[in-house]
């Protein structure tokens, strides 16, 4: 099975997609999120895993204006525990470490331990992408910060690890597919986006949306607006909520939010990510 992601070999994504679907899935390594996103779509890939929210830095809001554009369905989640670690060249000692490389995110995710070694930093365009330059490069002074993935796939070598200044750094992923995927679980989310009318901008109409979930019990795990691209300052709102599109309930609150919502679209049913 092809499963697609964004960034180098190595990366976090492609991390996150081996815990998700297993050791013998085949990745590919795709240089944008629109491309992981036209993989699938197109069928050269099986499967693609995507960020969308980040512990401490937030949403990625770059796919979810993708999950509006493509048809495709979010099949699964998947809450990886982020854990960088400090590369170098085979035989290199922390003692010769003079600067240190990586996308600034992580760099930023590192800032309290790259003080305490007093070395100078390198902004990168992707945390495995550092590992791989530096892999090219007889230089043992430098350093990259990025997963064990990485270091296993330029075989290079892990010094530290563990070494972001928030150990609760966790990115939620979603595994998308063509197809929706039927599920059985008792534990499931649903992912839904709507607009309304006037792009969400009257009084109450938002309040008055997600009543439709309230007075059924269902609980609402995020909310996130974007732009609409096609009109200024309207708004598509993307939901996520606990339960699934085979529930009586549930389906009564999704024909009750069409009443009030122009256009609603459900991306998917899922089984949740309950690790956290």
């Amino acid at each position: 099975m092809k499963v697609a992601f964004q960034g180098e070999r190595g990366a976090y994504s492609e991390a996150a997609a081996i815990d998700y679907f297993g050791e013998n899935i085949v990745p590919v390594a795709c240089r944008t999120f629109d491309t992981v996103f036209s993989s699938v779509d197109s069928g050269i890939c099986d499967k693609g895993m995507i960020p969308v929210e980040n512990s401490l830095a937030g949403s990625i809001h770059r796919n979810y204006d993708l999950l509006q554009r493509y048809q495709l369905s979010i099949v699964g989640e998947k809450k990886f525990r982020v854990r960088h670690c400090l590369i170098t060249q085979p035989g290199v000692q922390i003692k010769d470490i003079r600067k240190v490389m990586s996308h600034p995110q992580a760099l930023a995710q590192c800032e309290k331990y790259i003080d305490t070694l007093g070395i100078e930093r390198e902004a990168s365009y992707d945390t495995a992408g550092a590992v791989k330059t530096l892999s090219e490069t007889n230089i043992r002074d430098h350093a990259a910060i990025a997963s064990r993935l990485a270091a296993k796939v330029y075989n290079m070598q892990v010094l530290d690890e563990s070494i972001e200044d928030a150990k609760e750094n966790y990115t939620r992923f979603l595994a998308l597919a063509r197809e929706p995927k039927l599920v059985s679980h008792k534990s499931t989310k649903t992912s839904i986006a709507f607009t309304l009318s006037q792009g969400g901008t009257t009084p109450g109409s938002l309040f008055r949306a997600i009543g439709v979930f309230a007075m059924r019990d269902i609980n609402l795990t995020k909310i996130e607006s974007r732009p609409t691209p096609s009109e200024t300052f309207n708004y598509i709102f993307y939901l996520d909520f606990e339960g699934s599109t085979q529930e009586l309930r549930c389906q009564r609150a999704l024909e009750h939010l069409s009443e009030m919502a122009p256009d609603v679209r459900v991306f998917g049913t899922y089984k949740s990510d309950n690790t956290i």
